[in-house]
C-alpha cells in the first residue's frame, strides 16, 4: 500500500470516516468530487492488518484460494504463513462459531479520509453520515 503524505494548509481539516461497505464509501466519494472536493480516498482497512487482493479472493471466478481471503480480507498468499491463516481461520466471523454481538468481518472496513475547508467541514461531514459513514 502507497503512503501518501499531505501537509494541511492553515484553515484545512482532514476527516475519516468508517463504512460498511465500498459501495457506500464510493457513493460518498463521489458525491464529495461532485461538491467540488478533490482530495478524498477510499482504503479498506483489515482487523489483521492484511490486504484484500480482488483478484485471488473472488469466490465467482472460483480464484478463492482460503476461506480467510473470503471472509476477513486477508490477501491469500504465500505472503501470510500457514500457521497466521490458521490462526485467522480461528476468528468467529470465519469459523462460524457463535459469539453474540461479534459482528461481520471487518465491521466497517472501508476507511474513506478527506481534506477540506472548515468552509464546507459540516457539509462534508453530512454526506459522510448520509451514507452510512461512522465520523
Amino acid at each position: 500500500m502507497e503512503v501518501i503524505k499531505i501537509k494541511l494548509n492553515q484553515g484545512e481539516r482532514s476527516i475519516m470516516a468508517y463504512f460498511p461497505s465500498s459501495s457506500k464509501a464510493q457513493k460518498a466519494v463521489d458525491e464529495l468530487k461532485d461538491m467540488g472536493i478533490n482530495t478524498a480516498q477510499i482504503d479498506r482497512i483489515s482487523r489483521y492488518g492484511t490486504t484484500f487482493n480482488q483478484h485471488l479472493n473472488n469466490p465467482i471466478s472460483g480464484q478463492a484460494i482460503t476461506q480467510t481471503g473470503l471472509t476477513i480480507s486477508s490477501d491469500s498468499t504465500a505472503s501470510d504463513s500457514d500457521a497466521a491463516r490458521v490462526l485467522m481461520s480461528a476468528d468467529p466471523s470465519v469459523s462460524g462459531m457463535a459469539n453474540k454481538g461479534y459482528g461481520i468481518a471487518g465491521g466497517k472496513n472501508f476507511l474513506v479520509t478527506v481534506v477540506t475547508d472548515e468552509k464546507h467541514l459540516n457539509r462534508v461531514v453530512k454526506i459522510l453520515e448520509k451514507n452510512d459513514g461512522m465520523v
